[in-house]
């Protein structure tokens, strides 16, 4: 971020006109080619430098990925402040529909702490939980042109018929 400021400053003035606005892409594209990373990759990086240093570290650990910590930069310093505090009381971290959530009540004006628990504690679709057969454990109980699709469905019904007689 200090290196993107520093050549944007370099002979220009405080207000863009639509050439510097070029100049600034142009800049972010040369720091990129100069780390190996996309311009995009560093506007990226630069965006995480608005977050709070306590969030900042869970990107940093790997707790939070690239993407929502991006969309988390957008919160005020205040409610990066309450979401870290509800990461920590919940032992959670967001996801990205979460992120992008938590930026858009943000954005609407209406981030409070109760909007944040509600968010944060909402289960995430690679939190629920699962039950799964390998195909070769299951085989042996089905002809053998049935599909996996095929014997799900059998055992979903031996299921429901075992549920009803109990």
């Amino acid at each position: 971020k200090l290196k993107l400021e520093a050549m944007n400053r370099q002979g220009q003035r405080t207000d863009l006109t639509s050439a510097q606005v070029g100049r600034k892409l142009e800049t972010a594209e040369i720091i990129g080619e100069q780390s190996g990373d996309s311009r995009n990759q560093v506007r990226r990086y630069i965006r995480l430098t608005n977050l709070i240093p306590g969030i900042l570290e869970k990107v940093d650990e790997g707790k939070i990925a690239l993407t929502p910590a991006v969309e988390l930069s957008y919160l005020t310093e205040t409610e990066q402040a309450n979401l870290l505090e509800t990461m920590d009381s919940e032992d959670c971290t967001p996801s990205l529909s979460q992120a992008i959530a938590l930026k858009q009540s943000s954005q609407n004006g209406n981030l409070t702490m109760d909007r944040i628990f509600v968010i944060m504690t909402q289960p995430k679709a690679n939190q629920r939980e699962k039950i799964s057969f390998r195909t070769d454990e299951v085989r042996k109980f089905f002809p053998r042109n049935y599909t996996p699709a095929q014997m799900q469905a059998v055992i979903l019904k031996l299921l429901d018929e075992y549920q009803r007689k109990r």
